[in-house]
């Protein structure tokens, strides 16, 4: 590679030959993708689809984990987009959320539930100014925090073999689940470059490899799908309720105010330089424009991807054409259901083997926001209180049950939504020891 051609790399616009796009395309897809199509296949799981639908939530988070890509990359109206090098996908921080929401309410309100929301994001985009201050860094990196705590017992009964699987807590489950584990954890933390990007994808390959030998593996589905479909729209439905409405609105408004640490990251880290209001406002705006599209095609909500982010950080690529690669890779793979029905066949242990450490990464970017403000007793009252609130209400299994059922849909089914709340009130309500010293 040229200087000259090396130097386009690091330029948003400048033009890119094919040769030049694909390696830094192909990391950022290995980077993504398993993140990408997990989501829908534990939320297709809990909604007890079949392997057909199932398929086809793969196939929608593909296509509108690309559509969005594009639509940050080029900015609709030159607004609805942030116009910096960021990848989006399916997003793990919905994931508790929505599983509640699916396995009470049904699928379709699910998506009746992310139209709605999605409308509140693209409001959010426009006033972000307005309502930033209440989510500093303490507070978010809280709700980050109870995201990934309330993860960690989902990734153990995957690694179990499923709750309610016949051969749940066998240890043939357990061996492939913790051999994959292991798999992700040596090439984590003992290789370098391409190897340790695609950490959790080498463990899945070894897992599933694994199970196949064992005959875990059922490859029925690919066999019954096509080879070329085209999504639908409302194929899964809409339907309206005002609690699960109410629940996942929280959740796209604290994924708003995350979104801002992940643009910030990106032009910092990869451009030495602060996201001006245009491109967080655009940048918020066209992910809420994406999930409102998505909903009507059964695609779960999408947000930035913290791993691709990390990996223009450190690389410093922000070339727009990389990411163009990457999105039509993964439009692609979308379009052609025997790809993405082979993602179907993946065992509960392999998920749960690979994603464990995925939610630990979590739990620790939140630790890590928590940590970065002064732990005095006030910050350190705002992030205990709340986490005591909303994981201690969740955990305790009928905690709630004198109250109506949606008081316990809103608050006893995810430990996100009472966390966030708690932490914004005590946030306001609790001045800093300075203020207070004055008074």
């Amino acid at each position: 590679m040229s200087e000259k051609e090396e130097k386009a790399l690091f330029e948003y616009d400048a033009k890119l030959s094919i040769k030049e796009a694909v390696p830094m395309g192909l990391q950022h897809v290995v980077a993504a993708v398993v993140g990408i199509v997990t989501p829908g296949i534990m939320i297709a799981k809990v909604c007890n689809l079949d392997s057909g639908d199932t398929t086809i939530m793969i196939q929608t988070s593909l296509i509108f984990s690309a559509i969005a890509t594009l639509i940050q990359l080029f900015p609709i109206f030159g607004k609805v987009g942030s116009r910096l090098p960021v990848m989006m996908g399916a997003s793990f921080a919905y994931v508790p959320i929505l599983m509640a929401i699916g396995g009470d309410f049904g699928i379709a309100a699910i998506f009746g539930s992310q139209l709605v929301g999605s409308i509140l994001v693209i409001l959010v985009g426009l006033s972000i100014k307005k309502i930033r201050i209440l989510f500093p860094p303490l507070v978010t990196g809280t709700v980050i925090l109870s995201i990934g705590l309330s993860l960690f017992p989902v990734a153990i009964k995957y690694m179990a073999g499923g709750a309610g699987s016949p051969d749940f807590g066998s240890a043939q489950n357990w061996l492939v689940a913790l051999l994959t584990f292991a798999v992700v954890f040596y090439f984590n933390y003992f290789s370098k470059g391409f190897l340790k990007l695609s950490s959790i994808l080498n463990g899945m390959i070894i897992g599933y490899i694994v199970s196949l030998v064992l005959g875990m593996v059922d490859f029925g589905p690919v066999q019954e799908a096509s080879v070329f479909q085209v999504i639908t729209p409302l194929y899964f439905g809409l339907d309206f309720q005002l609690v699960p409405i109410l629940t996942l609105v929280v959740m796209f408004i604290v994924d708003a105010v995350q979104a801002i640490g992940q643009f910030t990251a990106t032009t910092v880290g990869a451009m030495d330089r602060e996201p001006t209001d245009k491109e967080l406002s655009g940048g918020i705006m066209g992910s809420g424009f994406s999930n409102f599209i998505g909903s009507f095609f059964g695609s779960v909500p999408v947000a930035t991807f913290g791993q691709n982010v990390g990996l223009v950080t450190v690389t410093r690529v922000i070339n727009k054409y990389v990411m163009v690669f990457a999105s039509v890779i993964l439009l692609v793979a979308g379009f052609v259901p025997k790809v993405a029905s082979i993602l179907t066949t993946i065992p509960y242990a392999v998920i749960g083997g690979a994603t464990i450490s995925v939610f630990a990464s979590i739990s620790m970017t939140g630790i890590r926001m928590i940590s970065s403000q002064e732990l005095t007793p006030r910050n350190t009252g705002v992030v205990g209180i709340a986490l005591a609130f909303g994981i201690g209400v969740t955990l305790s299994v009928g905690s709630l049950s004198g109250f109506p059922p949606w008081v316990t849909t809103i608050f006893g089914n995810s430990e996100v939504i009472l966390t966030t709340i708690v932490a914004v009130l005590l946030n306001v309500l609790l001045k800093e020891e300075k203020e207070v010293a004055l008074e």
